[in-house]
């Protein structure tokens, strides 16, 4: 524990001296770091997703970074600090957690996500949505999931997950008929996604992240495509004038090699 507060109190001083003497570091505000710590935040996922625990660690520090910049940035304007950051945050912690720092009983992880969710209302001192918690920034499909989420721990959620397959064929059914209709038209997007949603409702159901899951199928094709672009400059073909037969016979061989 010792050591821990001696590093955190060395990167304190790092960043006071840094603010009072680096140019970069003085003229810095909470506006110009937002979307650079946007940038860090994605470097870490990235670093997750590979899991690459060197660089895990590496972009837990420039995140870390970004907190303490913006704690003493709003320091020097008298509003708060680091420590009221923490102890705000311990504050919240032990009032979310009532099952281990108060009487609550709960007897699973759901019952946990569940209390989480109307202690957070009530934290709000009004009346509020279960979905105002939810930033209107996330990315579509991570605001989706987080959506279904959030429905879920006030009741709203299939009784049985296997019921969410009917959705999503009744979705692929509305699709079918408006692409029939006008491809191009506002419906057709509109149906396309709710079918994009209730998808993304079977893989919470299931317990898979969809953004995960998406993520690899992103880099699965990344690298077949570009074993596949590779094979065919070396062959000295152009890929545009290349038979599409001819390229699934490469992307099969692809799929062999790379797994």
């Amino acid at each position: 524990m010792e050591n821990h507060k001696n590093s955190f109190a060395r990167l304190l001083t790092i960043m006071d001296e840094l603010r009072e003497k680096c140019p970069w570091d003085k003229k810095q505000t909470f506006s110009s770091l937002r979307l650079l710590t946007i940038e860090e935040t994605y470097e870490l996922v990235d670093a997750i997703m590979e899991n690459d625990m060197d660089e895990v660690k590496k972009e837990l520090g420039d995140v870390l970074l970004h907190i303490v910049f913006y704690a003493k940035m709003a320091s020097e304007i008298n509003k708060f600090d680091i420590s009221d950051v923490i102890e705000a945050l311990c504050d919240k912690l032990e009032y979310r957690h009532p099952h281990i720092f108060g009487d609550i009983t709960v007897k699973d992880s759901k019952e946990v996500e569940q209390n989480w969710e109307q202690l957070k209302l009530k934290e709000k001192g009004r009346k509020q949505s279960v979905l105002s918690g939810v930033p209107k920034g996330l990315p579509a499909l991570v605001k989706a999931y987080r959506i279904q989420d959030k429905a879920r721990s006030a009741g709203f959620d299939w009784e049985e997950k296997e019921q969410v397959w009917d959705k999503v064929k009744e979705e692929i059914g509305e699709l079918e008929t408006e692409l029939k209709n006008d491809a191009a038209s506002l419906e057709a997007e509109e149906e396309f996604g709710d079918l994009i949603f209730s998808v993304i409702n079977a893989a919470r159901l299931y317990g898979i992240d969809p953004e995960s899951a998406l993520e690899r199928t992103n880099q699965k094709f990344i690298k077949r495509f570009n074993y596949l672009e590779e094979k065919t400059i070396k062959q000295g073909i152009d890929l545009k004038k290349m038979p599409l037969d001819d390229m699934e016979v490469i992307w099969q061989e692809a799929k062999k090699v790379l797994e």
